[in-house]
């Protein structure tokens, strides 16, 4: 195959493979920040994903054991080398005290969602049992509505959720994945 580069035509060294460059540009990546709990950090950070035109799929921030530091966890989609590139950034601003790239089973994680479900007498029984089979809690009870918490993995979350969607989810908020090395 040939292609026209700077007004020359070329013979292609690579084909070109459509759906492995969309399958590696969208896989899921996690990354966890470690950065100084500083106001304007925050900022900075969404700041390098977005005039890079790099795409945050969640974030979460919270403060560690240590006061003086917080951690963001970051789920982003990209391929390897986009991925390099972020870590190479965010390693290149002052307030990042440390920068890790999480891979399969390196590492646990986990995403809190609370939902309110639609209920009547009919279906109250049936969205308890299935709350209590994914070990999610209900936290709430009004007298035609229930509000779930449901933590786990990803594919968890997404399952119940799922599951409940025929009864009616009227309001769902998700904290966004959080993570930690396993080692």
């Amino acid at each position: 195959m040939f292609c026209l580069v700077r007004l020359r035509w070329v013979k292609r060294t690579r084909p070109r493979s459509g759906m492995a460059r969309r399958e590696s540009r969208n896989m899921r990546h996690t990354i966890s920040v470690l950065v100084e709990n500083k106001f304007g950090v925050l900022t900075r950070i969404a700041g390098l994903f977005s005039g890079r035109g790099f795409n945050i799929d969640t974030l979460n921030v919270a403060p560690t054991q240590d006061a003086s530091a917080s951690r963001m966890t970051i789920v982003t989609k990209g391929d390897d080398a986009t991925l390099d590139q972020i870590v190479k950034q965010l390693n290149k601003l002052v307030d990042v005290i440390k920068v890790q790239d999480f891979r399969e089973d390196e590492y646990i994680d986990r995403e809190l969602v609370l939902m309110k479900v639609g209920v009547d007498a009919k279906s109250r029984s049936e969205i308890m049992q299935i709350t209590d089979i994914f070990r999610a809690k209900i936290v709430d009870v009004q007298a035609k509505t229930v509000t779930i918490e449901v933590t786990g993995d990803e594919s968890k979350v997404e399952k119940f959720i799922e599951l409940m969607k025929p009864f009616g989810v009227l309001d769902l908020t998700r904290t966004g994945k959080v993570a930690m090395p396993r080692r």
